[in-house]
């Protein structure tokens, strides 16, 4: 009887061992994530208040300014932003695992490619902001919202340049767990947009341009202050100032760059082609300025969600890089556990707040009521929202863009659009059709990323991460060397 209390001891105190060892492990990579997480999603936020402020301003003017303003950001604005931050999530995945590798020399190097690829990819973009009136009426939009939005593209082509600075400085240094300073200089940015936009739209009475010229500010402002201090020596580990290594192995990065913009291109243009099928409905500035509002809700959560999506790419990437295999399976799932139980409490929130919200940006009660009657799609898409873009960070910090995009184009675009088609416009339920069927691919998605995250070999992972970082280094350390080779 001793022997078996005795026993029955020694295996109690193995478990609470265990326990105390599973809660440590799970506080200490809190700690970690949420040192990514926090300024990340901080800064989001404020970068989202920038044009939620901006729109609520542009609200005031007249519903046709807002239906104009929201096309264009939702339109061409989330399009560009998409492809500049899928393109700029390739030096998430370079630096995060050099970073973890102790290759610190060459992550300044990546940081200028970036910069080579992203201006490019710019220049490229400028028709789109040219030509919006035409290229919006040739989709079926309404003529004169199509003319204000025109003259809204054209003050938003800095904005459009701000972005890449944005993104790649933001990524340089939260792949070093820097982030505070991106945080205090969006709180400034912020700050400084609200009193600009009543002084300039309210005050003067500037209208369209007025509440433009300081979004362009708001959008500069932290991009100015990161770049001093990544060149100016707080990050002299990592910065060893401009290199003609940059012109050099530039395909390598463009190739990975692709793949991501390609991959987060059609996450984040899936909601636009949402706004696009619905400006083909009838009553159609009523409808886009409901869903407008029930996607700028949703993009609030989204903040946080892509905050985690930069915890979990950071974490898993420099996990890797050490080549430590259990830690980055480790950080995952306590990266996807955090972020669902938020988004299901905002689930709760918003499903019950329902219209209440929506007089925040407009005084038409037609516009609140259809918001209202979108209320609970837009909670169920903040659920959705709470895990997929996390499990996109996974794949941005393990390299596997090209393969994530593959499953987009299935889920989103076989399945979700036309799914949404035929139940907005063959069934007649409107905007809501349309919505089911795009949430339902999203559904898909997050499932396909689940069951791949599951099965994948973390070690074979580690190896992969080596390899990168070792050649990345090695031609890159190599002046003689001919990029043909690759």
């Amino acid at each position: 009887m001793e022997g078996d209390q005795e026993e029955k001891l020694l295996i109690k105190e193995k478990t609470s061992e265990e326990e105390s060892s599973l809660v440590n492990k799970v506080w200490e990579e809190s700690k970690l994530m949420w040192t990514v997480a926090a300024p990340a999603i901080f800064t989001r936020f404020s970068s989202f208040g920038v044009t939620i402020i901006s729109q609520a301003y542009v609200g005031h003017i007249g519903s046709r300014e807002l239906a104009a303003f929201a096309l264009v950001f939702t339109v061409l604005i989330r399009f560009a932003n998409g492809i500049l931050l899928g393109m700029a999530s390739a030096l998430s995945t370079i630096c995060g695992q050099a970073f973890g590798a102790k290759e610190f020399d060459m992550m300044g190097v990546y940081l200028q490619r970036s910069w080579i690829v992203l201006f490019s990819t710019a220049f490229c973009l400028l028709p789109l902001f040219l030509f919006t009136s035409p290229i919006l009426k040739l989709l079926g939009q309404d003529e004169n919202i199509a003319e204000v939005a025109e003259t809204i593209s054209l003050w938003s082509i800095p904005i459009l340049f701000s972005f890449i600075v944005s993104f790649t400085t933001q990524t340089f240094l939260q792949s070093q767990s820097r982030n505070t300073i991106i945080a205090f200089l969006a709180a400034f940015s912020l700050i400084t947009h609200v009193s600009l936009s009543w002084l300039l739209t309210m005050n003067f009475k500037l209208g369209i341009p007025g509440a433009m010229l300081s979004t362009i500010l708001a959008s500069w402002i932290p991009n100015i202050g990161q770049v001093i201090f990544i060149t100016c020596g707080w990050c002299s580990d990592t910065w060893k100032g401009l290199s003609f290594l940059a012109f050099k192995d530039l395909w390598p990065v463009v190739k990975l760059s692709l793949s991501s913009g390609v991959m987060l291109c059609l996450e984040l243009w899936y909601n636009t082609i949402l706004v696009l099928l619905t400006g083909n409905l009838n009553d159609a500035e009523v409808q886009i300025d409901a869903l407008s509002i029930c996607l700028n809700i949703s993009g609030w959560e989204m903040m946080i969600s892509l905050g985690f999506m930069a915890a979990a790419s950071v974490r898993v990437a420099n996990e890797l890089g050490k080549g430590s295999s259990k830690a980055a399976k480790f950080s995952i799932l306590v990266s996807v556990l955090t972020s669902l139980a938020i988004g299901f409490f905002l689930f709760l929130f918003f499903l019950l707040l329902r219209e209440k919200l929506a007089y925040i940006f407009t005084s038409n009660e037609e516009v609140a009521n259809a918001v209202a009657d979108l209320s609970p799609l837009l909670a169920i898409s903040i659920l959705l929202n709470s895990v997929q873009p996390v499990l996109s960070g996974v794949a941005i910090g393990a390299g596997w863009q090209s393969s994530v995009a593959y499953v987009n184009i299935g889920c989103y675009y076989v399945i979700g659009i036309p799914v949404g088609m035929v139940l907005g416009e063959i069934l007649h339920l409107q905007v809501k059709g349309i919505w089911i069927g795009m949430l339902f691919g999203t559904f898909i998605q997050t499932l396909l990323l689940i069951i791949i995250t599951y099965k994948t070999n973390w070690d074979d992972q580690v190896i992969i991460a080596r390899h990168r970082v070792n050649r990345w280094s090695k031609e890159s350390a190599d002046p003689e060397r001919i990029t043909s080779n690759n």
